[in-house]
């Protein structure tokens, strides 16, 4: 396509959709990022989202502001901060921050805003989500086939639908693998401040190891750190989620659940530099490699032929649509 079909198009499209459309052009971008709470070094999902945009920065020497959430109430003022500084686009974490993004967005609609975990129905908004359930049947079936003791575990942080999908995705995935193994579920409160409790997350991990499960996945952000602690000092294996974990205490960390966080924020800096990005949403599963298990050599030891045979199988399954893991946010369910 050559420039003068290029600016036809645009100026097509800014007669029909004004409000909706963002040109496509080469441009300096002033990029900002707003972490979710429980900081940006959570070793998890703010984590991952802190490695994308350092990615970006490194590839193109073009910098970016940051700001981390203390509390959820910092959040409105923050992206509305970044945006009066004329930030573009501004990357929101977290689906907590979906309220705040709502109320700013219609306030600047020049600015191209990207959230993450959620969906904000606006113009100039694009929701990154993410099939996690797809990854945690994955990681259910490798816990199932390591326990020994024919009981694993796992510790959510703030109880939401999201992370009772992620649950219910283990449990499916773990009752595939191994008919009748019992799986112990905990979540660690109600509010934000459960992303960012490890003490409290290494009692919840003890309390199911008493209870004998031997294998305990950890999807609470930074509170799983307490999790993954527990787990290794017990002589137990725990699972990581959000961010490869394997490397926190090699040889007791069975595998991690990787959501590529870190990918979302660089495709939305690096689109909005390339003039192409979109508003709406953007759905990445084990198709789109938005998620996915890790192995490496933190675990490699720990992951049989078998295991390795029997995800890999199931995980092409699941992108051939021969496997459909039924999803906990559709109807507030996991049929087991």
């Amino acid at each position: 396509m050559n420039c003068k079909q290029v600016f036809s198009i645009i100026a097509v499209l800014a007669v029909a959709l004004p409000a909706t459309v963002f040109a496509v052009q080469a441009a300096e971008i002033t990029p900002a990022v707003v972490y979710s709470t429980g900081g940006k070094f959570d070793g998890s999902f703010n984590q991952s989202a802190f490695e994308g945009a350092e990615r970006f920065k490194q590839e193109t020497g073009i910098d970016y502001r940051e700001f981390e959430l203390r509390n959820d109430t910092q959040s409105e003022q923050a992206i509305r901060n970044f945006a009066r500084e004329g930030r573009d686009p501004i990357v929101v974490i977290g689906f907590q921050q979906a309220t705040s993004l709502a109320k700013v967005a219609p306030e600047f609609p020049d600015t191209r805003f990207t959230i993450v975990d959620m969906v904000v129905d606006q113009p100039n908004v694009q929701s990154v989500v993410f099939r996690e359930h797809e990854g945690t049947y994955l990681v259910g079936m490798l816990a199932a086939m390591a326990s020994k003791s024919g009981t694993i575990g796992v510790v959510g942080g703030m109880d939401i639908p999201l992370i009772r999908r992620m649950t219910c995705g283990y449990a499916l995935g773990a009752l595939q693998a191994v008919s009748g193994i019992k799986v112990l579920e905990s979540m660690t409160g109600t509010t934000g401040a459960a992303w960012n409790d490890p003490v409290r997350g290494a009692e919840l991990a003890t309390t199911q190891i008493g209870l004998g499960a031997d294998v305990v996945l950890q999807l609470a952000g930074g509170t799983g750190i307490g999790v993954l602690q527990a787990t290794a000092d017990a002589g137990k294996l725990g699972i990581g989620s959000d961010a490869n974990q394997n490397g926190l205490h090699p040889g007791s960390v069975l595998t991690s659940m990787v959501k590529h966080v870190d990918v979302a924020v660089f495709e939305a800096f690096e689109a909005a530099r390339n003039g192409d990005w979109k508003p709406g949403i953007r759905s990445l599963g084990l198709a789109e490699g938005g998620i996915d298990w890790a192995l490496d050599d933190f675990n490699r030891d720990l992951i049989t032929s078998a295991m390795k045979d029997a995800a890999d199988a199931a995980r092409n399954d699941i992108i051939n649509g021969r496997i459909i893991v039924h999803d906990y946010m559709q109807d507030g369910t996991c049929p087991r």
